[in-house]
């Protein structure tokens, strides 16, 4: 097993084995598919969909999308699949039976009033609303970093029912209690991911609490890029990660193959 701090190259034998009994969770931004400036200038490469689609017939269905995105971009990115998902951090989850579940959201009209103001002040910044979220994106101004986190802070210790997550220039405000890893366990207890083995891949903060609860359950965390992690595996680039799934999705298609 590799170790978390270990430089490792780009080889996608390194990291743990898909097997027909896994149950696989990917994050979208930084682990399929890499950054971008603007959320909406991502770029997907011209194999994931084939590959994934693949993965999850031969999964019979246990991958999932895990993800601080809405589910309608998702869906966008990722068309013509609709795969089950965990979205904005865990505020909507959909079953493989396209059923979506969403959690309660507190009033955020106070929190997109207070980013907005800060926002028409500071150019660089970026505000993205979400159904049950606000992110402020600080990545164009980099030096506002304190003053959007103090910001969101105040927001959030005037208003019952949210929480602050921090990510890569972002700080993103939620409900209590919406997290990567509760959604993941949620999935984890029901057809057809239960009696697997779980594996999560992702880049940021916020998937840690994912990481920590797949490890929980026997399974593997893989941290995608560079940064302290609670993860057991890593890999370098979304590029890796991407060979990675290729290489398990040709291994189980010969596996099943008469």
């Amino acid at each position: 097993m590799q170790s978390s701090s270990s430089p490792l190259p780009e080889c996608s034998c390194l990291l743990p084995p898909i097997g027909a009994q896994s149950a696989l969770f990917l994050d979208f931004d930084g682990t399929l598919a890499e950054l971008a400036p603007q959320p909406d200038a991502v770029q997907v490469a011209a194999d994931l969909v084939p590959t994934l689609t693949q993965l999850a017939a031969r999964l019979n269905g246990a991958l999932a999308i895990v993800s601080g995105r809405p589910l309608t971009d998702l869906d966008g990115f990722l068309a013509p699949l609709r795969l089950p998902s965990v979205a904005e951090h865990g505020a909507q989850r959909r079953l493989i039976s396209g059923e979506i579940i969403r959690m309660a959201s507190p009033d955020l009209q106070a929190v997109i009033c207070r980013v907005n103001t800060l926002a028409q002040r500071h150019p660089g910044l970026r505000v993205e609303i979400k159904t049950a979220a606000v992110a402020l994106h600080y990545r164009h101004a980099p030096e506002m970093e304190a003053v959007c986190r103090q910001a969101m802070d105040e927001v959030v210790r005037s208003t019952v029912g949210l929480e602050l997550l921090h990510g890569k220039y972002v700080h993103e405000i939620k409900p209590a209690g919406a997290s990567k890893g509760t959604a993941i366990e949620d999935f984890m207890a029901q057809a057809p991911f239960a009696g697997r083995l779980p594996l999560f891949a992702g880049d940021d903060i916020t998937d840690e609490d994912g990481f920590s609860a797949v490890q929980r359950m026997g399974g593997c965390g893989i941290k995608v890029g560079e940064g302290a992690t609670r993860a057991r595996y890593r890999c370098l680039s979304p590029v890796a990660l991407r060979q990675w799934l290729q290489r398990a999705a040709q291994d189980l298609t010969g596996r099943t193959s008469p």
